[in-house]
């Protein structure tokens, strides 16, 4: 086994947090664009899985399973975003922590 599951696996870890994350967000806020993220997030979480199984139990083809986790996380980061933190540190940005809105309702919804 090659030091590369390794990267592959954080590379897993890092997509499933980032969706958490952003489905965590669109529950407190209902902004479409996180709403968006969410549902994206899915696919690529379980691209980056397809890379990790492709990493770990092929050997031949370990850079093709550590390019589709690294796939999975450029495509993760290209959705679009609204702006929900003003001010607020690092810690609430890396949690996810945002304003939560009482009226999701009224919002636009995609």
């Amino acid at each position: 086994m090659s030091y590369l599951v390794y990267v592959a696996g954080f590379g897993l870890a890092v997509t499933a947090f980032l969706w958490l994350r952003d489905l965590r967000i669109f529950s407190r806020t209902g902004l479409p664009g996180y709403r968006t993220a969410a549902y994206r997030g899915v696919p690529y979480t379980a691209l980056a899985l397809l890379g990790f199984f492709v990493t770990a139990f092929a050997e031949a083809w370990e850079y093709l399973g550590l390019g589709l986790v690294l796939l999975a996380l450029y495509l993760q980061g290209r959705v679009d975003r609204e702006n929900v933190w003003h001010g607020e540190g690092t810690g609430a940005r890396f949690f996810g922590r945002a304003e939560r809105t009482k009226d999701k309702g009224s919002r636009k919804r995609l």
